[in-house]
């Protein structure tokens, strides 16, 4: 407890912690298949986030390329996404060498991957406890969460909605716009 404080009050100190940014968001996580931490207050920044369970051997796996697609669409405009690799419904990697290579080998992922954690239930990582208590836990794989630069969850779309819907392009494009700077 008192080593997070001790952190907060150096990323405060630094201007590393965006003003405001909700504290579901304010934990370092492990990036997949690497030792390098990433704060989520730090990464969006003020930025909405698109938020996806995602895992290695589901057939909803090729999903990994829409994310890419709009990932890269939407980016300079100031989306973030990120992926959270987790096998609570049993596809993923036997581990995370083969789940780094599904998605940055396989599906060429630049996005953020989170290293493996649960998304459901009470073992679920503090953002995705967060995004059920908005929301609803996932139901299975690839559930993407679109979330405003406050924290607030603006769109949730299931497995089945792909990346390039109309309906999550046209919910991505308004929330970018109710974005301060764009």
């Amino acid at each position: 407890m008192l080593q997070k404080a001790v952190a907060l009050s150096f990323a405060l100190a630094s201007g590393s912690v965006a003003a405001g940014c909700p504290d579901f968001l304010d934990h370092d996580l492990r990036k997949l298949h690497s030792s390098e931490l990433v704060n989520l207050c730090e990464l969006s920044a003020g930025k909405p986030l698109l938020v996806v369970n995602t895992a290695s051997h589901c057939g909803y796996t090729r999903q990994f390329e829409g994310l890419q697609k709009l990932y890269e669409k939407y980016r300079d405009a100031g989306l973030e996404v990120v992926g959270f690799a987790s096998d609570d419904f049993r596809q993923e990697a036997r581990d995370e060498e083969e789940a780094a290579q599904v998605c940055y080998v396989n599906f060429g992922v630049t996005f953020t991957m989170i290293a493996p954690t649960h998304v459901r239930g009470a073992n679920a990582n503090p953002v995705f406890r967060e995004l059920a208590e908005q929301t609803q836990a996932p139901a299975w794989n690839f559930n993407k969460y679109l979330v405003d630069a406050t924290g607030k969850v603006v769109g949730q779309f299931g497995s089945s909605t792909v990346p390039q819907s109309p309906e999550m392009e046209k919910a991505i494009a308004a929330v970018l716009r109710q974005t301060p700077g764009n």
